[in-house]
């Protein structure tokens, strides 16, 4: 991808954030941005089934790490923030590499401030809506908590897939339907079926202004070992890319890909398959381009 300086005439913009001080069990996701541009040189252009060839239909490049203060996570959130709001205001859309999932908060800050409330697809083992983790209000737990408080998630438009694994809240997936998210644990979404909870995205979402977020844990550590907090029982590389396939027609604003932990990888398996994530993303870009 190539380097750029700024986001003036672009229509995306790849940033990276290697920050990990709220994980909560394993750290190392701040490596996670290098490791995904790394293994992207295996990337090519033309996306076989969705008839597209990126490089030709958008414009864009990789604007390099956000600045970060390692083990302070506030003002990581204002350089974070910073960086993001440039990119959006500029009118290209900001891809962000993680990083743990803390993150999504400062990239919510900036995108909200410009198109206001935005629906959230939200791709996790993880609901993320914690109220407080190890007594803190800031963690990689916590982060769509404090966005619903700051107003800058739409819960009415905004959908939790692929939840799972034991909790310390018996009622933590109920807790999301109190704070009007929709949430979809993993075992309803294996019962349902690709095609369906295909469907149940784009009519929760509509044509509401949508920041995309995926956590690599929302896959089965079988297909993603390297991350930091694994959970059995989730989805292959293949139902992962076909849901995302089948999502052009959301209005995007936004898209990060958070959590992954190259010293758990195997072979850069994870890292590789979330090159192809933003692979698809990016081709996603390009259909509504080519077709606006």
């Amino acid at each position: 991808m190539e380097k750029v300086k700024s986001a003036e005439g672009l229509d995306f913009v790849i940033a990276g954030a290697p920050f990990d001080t709220a994980s909560s069990f394993r750290s190392g996701s701040r490596f996670g941005p290098n490791a995904i541009r790394n293994i992207s040189v295996m990337m090519k252009p033309n996306n076989v089934l969705q008839q597209v060839n990126i490089m030709e239909e958008l414009k864009g490049g990789d604007i390099g790490d956000f600045n970060i203060v390692p083990g302070y996570i506030h003002p990581t959130y204002k350089f974070i923030e910073e960086g993001v709001s440039e990119i959006v205001e500029k009118g290209a859309i900001p891809i962000v590499l993680g990083g743990d999932h803390s993150i999504t908060l400062a990239e919510l800050r900036a995108v909200a401030k410009k198109h206001g409330p935005v629906a959230l697809v939200h791709f996790d083992s993880h609901s993320d809506l914690c109220d407080e983790v190890f007594g803190e209000k800031y963690n990689h737990g916590t982060p769509f908590r404090r966005a619903l408080e700051e107003g800058l998630i739409d819960p009415a438009h905004s959908i939790q897939i692929g939840m799972r694994g034991s909790l310390y809240d018996p009622n933590e997936h109920k807790i999301a339907a109190d704070l009007g998210m929709l949430l979809v644990p993993g075992h309803r979404v294996h019962e349902m079926g690709l095609p369906a909870i295909i469907k149940m995205i784009k009519e929760r979402v509509g044509d509401k202004p949508c920041f995309l977020t995926f956590d690599i844990d929302f896959v089965d550590p079988a297909y993603a070992p390297g991350t930091g907090t694994p959970e059995v029982g989730g989805f292959t590389s293949y139902e992962t890319l076909t849901i995302l396939r089948n999502l052009t027609e959301l209005n995007y604003v936004g898209f990060d890909i958070v959590e992954v932990l190259p010293a758990y990888d195997s072979g850069e398996i994870t890292a590789y398959l979330a090159a192809n994530i933003v692979f698809e993303y990016l081709s996603i870009l390009a259909v509504k381009k080519r077709n606006f």
